[in-house]
């Protein structure tokens, strides 16, 4: 019985084995790669960021001159003009007047702004800082994505690592259970003994149903971030170094804090909203300035009532025409100083999403490095409790196989140990899972 006891806490402690070798295993790198290519809410932004490259494109061509040709044609009937009269086509007086006549134009026309306050200049500036922002949201969306594949990770390798503790457990309560009948047959133990040895295994064969159905869970759930759909077994790698890695140094707090208000894209969103509205102020400034715009114009036309040739016509009747507007603002009802305000009380605005948004940066690191530091040192004690409540529950099988002790304190001896097993497993791996978000937020990778 101690022997067997032995063999069983020594697989306690192996990793789950793989349960279909057929099935692919995915690395968690290759988990965000594919997440990173797949995921709708991604694909949504990198759209949006086309739109505001889009519109930088749209900003640009403004600044250039514009060109437009027109022509028009119009067909009158007339049933009782006035004989000897005269009338005017196309701005030219005719002595003829037809019943039904024709009339023609064609036209070339351009304007450019030459001058608005550099409204136009800054609109670009705009649309450039919009697609910035476009792209750090889709870069903040990214990150999010990528902590949510490492949690989900992290805690598949509990919950495999978690069933096959509970799977140890089982086979020992299994085995109890046989040696506790065999006892009853000889007449060494009470019925009602091994009603608790009976009781014991199936509560283990509960805990096996829903750890496995948690693992599952979590499998599907991160199945469902990757856009995954298909019904074939999806597993994950599962290291053999787990302690090693909750045992890694823990990164300094201020430094990760350091590097992500260098790199983090919520940082750099928020301070682009600064310089956003530094141009929306310039921009309402130059409401209150001259605008300056040229224009040219080409413009000839025809008509049926003129005995000259259509292509004479047109020649004879061509003009150009040009010329400078300027527009000089002197009383707008107060909309340009309510805009240069409105724009000064955004920029305020984004001056506290920054400092809103590095307070909660801070916070966020200084939690995942509180809980490194907890974890770590819960791990480290937990190694210890473990390694005696298992020397402890050998010594206990091997008195109750001596019938030295009772059935009580045989389970006692177990549950401490089950209950040891749990706490080193869940410290360990929220030890790995803090690290690696330590890393993260100060080398933007996951490993």
């Amino acid at each position: 019985m101690k022997k067997f006891c032995s063999t069983l806490l020594m697989v306690a402690f192996l990793l789950v084995a793989p349960g279909d070798a057929s099935a692919k295993q995915w690395t968690l790198q290759e988990c965000i790669d594919y997440a990173l290519t797949h995921n709708i809410t991604l694909q949504k932004n990198r759209i949006t960021k086309l739109s505001t490259q889009e519109d930088i494109l749209q900003s640009k061509a403004a600044l250039l001159p514009s060109l437009n040709a027109s022509t028009s044609h119009s067909l009158t009937y007339r049933p009782w003009p006035e004989q000897g009269s005269a009338t005017v086509a196309n701005g030219y007086a005719v002595s003829s007047v037809d019943k039904v006549y024709y009339n023609g134009s064609y036209g070339v026309n351009g304007s450019w702004t030459v001058w608005n306050g550099n409204r136009n200049k800054n609109a670009v500036k705009l649309d450039e800082i919009a697609y910035q922002q476009a792209e750090l949201d889709s870069a903040e969306t990214a990150n999010s994505i990528q902590e949510q594949i490492a949690q989900l990770y992290v805690q598949i390798l509990y919950s495999a690592e978690a069933v096959n503790v509970n799977k140890a457990s089982l086979q020992t309560s299994k085995k109890n259970e046989q040696r506790g009948e065999a006892f009853v047959n000889v007449g060494k133990m009470s019925k009602a003994d091994l009603a608790q040895l009976t009781s014991q295994r199936a509560q283990d064969e509960y805990n096996i149903v829903e750890a496995e159905s948690n693992l599952r869970n979590y499998k599907r759930q991160l199945k469902q971030l990757l856009q995954i759909i298909d019904d074939e077994e999806f597993d994950i790698v599962i290291p053999d170094y787990t302690d090693e890695m909750a045992l890694q140094e823990i990164p300094g707090m201020q430094s990760v804090y350091e590097s992500a208000l260098q790199t983090r894209p919520e940082i750099q969103n928020a301070r682009l909203g600064m310089t956003a509205s530094d141009l929306n102020i310039q921009v309402a400034k130059a409401q209150k300035l001259p605008t300056v715009s040229l224009s040219a114009s080409a413009i000839t036309n025809t008509t049926s009532m003129s005995s000259n040739a259509w292509g004479t016509q047109l020649k004879n009747n061509f003009n150009l025409g040009g010329g400078v507007s300027v527009s000089i603002p002197l009383f707008d009802n107060r909309s340009t100083k309510t805009a240069v305000n409105k724009a000064v009380l955004q920029k305020q605005s984004y001056e506290l999403d920054l400092l809103n948004e590095q307070t909660n940066l801070h916070s966020t690191i200084e939690s995942y490095w509180l809980q490194a530091v907890t974890n770590q040192n819960k791990f480290k004690a937990a190694r210890v409790a473990t390694e005696s409540a298992k020397t402890s529950y050998e010594m206990l099988c091997g008195k109750f196989d001596a019938k030295l002790i009772n059935i009580v304190e045989l389970l006692e001896g177990r549950d401490a140990l089950l209950q040891a097993q749990q706490n080193e497993l869940q410290s360990k791996y929220l030890t790995i899972l803090n690290i690696d978000m330590l890393n993260f937020y100060k080398n933007n990778t996951l490993k």
